[in-house]
């Protein structure tokens, strides 16, 4: 246990009745990944009926981590009750309510955030994700207004990237792509300062990946559990939109995007490395416990899993671990999503992810994205190579196209029995925590599909990129 984790604790211990000393100890312990140590402690500080909103929404937001949606809604809303003048707790609780799918009540607390602080700039990024933007509906000017304001002051980049961002975002459902693509451009580059993403990095990741898993174990001796279902791919592949396809199924429980098993992997290996995946964290997993890293990722994920027969992990980085749980895991079920390359990284650089995440350096600029998008597809055709039949590949657009054939296919693979509701995931009430928690709530749509050409030549470094690294591309 680190020593500030250890005061924490020693702190909730010797005065057992402070919820705020508990919560905090809660924090650290979601802050330290140990989800399931948190949910306990969140719910020891939850139970001693805290009542100042500083606590309250210290709880909402590691209920929100460890991926207590209801428990983190109930939390935050309390909290801005006690304290509606504060712009972060009303900030915390529109988001909540963009995870129910409440986009209405998300629109008034995110003005509200915004009337009581208009510098609050990722609500701004937020409110213009949450709907399709109309000419007579839109926040261009009070955006291009603060931009103006703050783009002399260029060392804020938190400002320039959450700001240009939405413009972006505003600009492209008003059809003007260039001017779009100009401030997705700038909001990126905002964001990108200071991060030192290097493409040579993640070469030698993947590299050491290829190598350490060349091939599969003679004798499987992972864990013997069929429950997890893991859904990967690139981010904005369509992977939210099979997660509530499959979990609208009676026996799945969507567990949401877990870090579990890297974390698990982490430990196993004995790296110390501060990174949850580098090059020596897999060098040191070669002679790893299958059978033990298979066990412990499954008592990880508890008491969240085990209600239900099966559970999805819908973390679509675990496309690096897919050999590793293949090897730990041997009846689980993998299941990769594919989308067009073009439309694939324009999504990725389109969207601002959790900037805190250790997966989404490569997606501030374009073209670093689109080189991750090589050693995605490089790596998914050695997993395939070395695992054949343990990955099911499901095609986006084939999805869009025919849903209801590709989500029998998909039930069928992972050994579950035709259910209607599958049909209407759109009605599965489960809280949605991912960039797609808007789009998932309607049904299918084709809106999405080669979204890429409406940004025609300014995507030519992109498609050049792609094509001379082997990439097949279709118009």
């Amino acid at each position: 246990m680190l020593p500030a984790m250890e005061h924490l604790n020693n702190a909730a211990n010797l005065e057992p009745t402070r919820a705020d000393f508990v919560a905090q100890f809660a924090k650290a312990l979601a802050l330290a990944r140990r989800n399931r140590d948190a949910k306990v402690v969140a719910d020891r500080a939850l139970a001693l009926s805290p009542n100042d909103p500083l606590t309250l929404d210290t709880l909402g937001v590691v209920y929100t981590h460890v991926g207590d949606y209801a428990s983190a809604a109930m939390t935050f809303r309390q909290a801005a009750a006690l304290a509606p003048d504060h712009a972060s707790y009303r900030y915390n609780l529109a988001t909540s309510f963009v995870a129910a799918g409440n986009i209405d009540a998300a629109e008034i607390e995110l003005e509200a955030c915004l009337a009581l602080d208009p510098q609050y700039w990722l609500a701004h990024t937020t409110l213009a994700q949450l709907r399709r933007q109309t000419a007579t509906s839109h926040h261009v000017k009070r955006l291009e207004s603060l931009l103006v304001q703050i783009d002399s002051d260029t060392s804020d980049t938190t400002a320039l990237m959450c700001l240009n961002m939405a413009l972006a975002k505003e600009c492209e459902d008003l059809a003007d792509y260039p001017k779009a693509f100009e401030h997705f451009v700038r909001g990126k580059a905002a964001g990108g300062v200071n991060r030192s993403y290097s493409t040579q990095r993640d070469e030698k990741l993947f590299a050491a990946i290829t190598e350490v898993i060349s091939k599969p174990e003679a004798v499987p001796a992972g864990y013997l559990t069929d429950e997890p279902i893991f859904i990967v791919g690139m981010p904005r592949s369509g992977t939210t939109l099979v997660e509530r396809i499959i979990s609208s199924h009676p026996d799945v429980h969507s567990a949401g995007e877990l870090l579990n098993f890297g974390m698990s992997l982490k430990h196993a290996s004995g790296s110390q490395t501060p990174a949850l995946i580098d090059t020596e964290t897999i060098a040191r997993a070669r002679n790893i416990d299958w059978r033990r890293l298979g066990e412990n990722y499954l008592s990880s994920t508890r008491p969240a899993t085990g209600h239900t027969p099966r559970f999805i992990d819908k973390l679509p980085h675990n496309f690096l671990y897919a050999g590793f749980i293949a090897n730990a895991l041997p009846n689980a079920k993998i299941i990769c999503l594919r989308r067009d390359p073009m439309d694939t990284c324009l999504s990725n650089f389109r969207q601002l992810f959790a900037t805190n995440s250790p997966f989404f350096d490569y997606s501030f600029d374009l073209l670093d994205t689109g080189r991750y998008y090589v050693l995605f597809d490089r790596l998914m055709a050695h997993w395939q190579q070395v695992f054949p039949g343990r990955i099911l590949e499901v095609d986006y657009e084939a999805l869009v196209e025919s849903q209801e054939i590709s989500s029998r296919h998909l039930l069928e693979f992972c050994g579950l029995t035709w259910h209607d509701a599958c049909l209407r995931f759109e009605e599965n009430p489960t809280p949605v925590a991912t960039a797609s928690a808007v789009q998932v709530r309607a049904p299918i749509y084709r809106g999405a599909l080669k979204r890429w050409k409406k940004y025609g030549s300014q995507l030519n470094g992109l498609r050049d990129l792609l094509t001379e690294a082997g990439i097949k591309l279709t118009d």
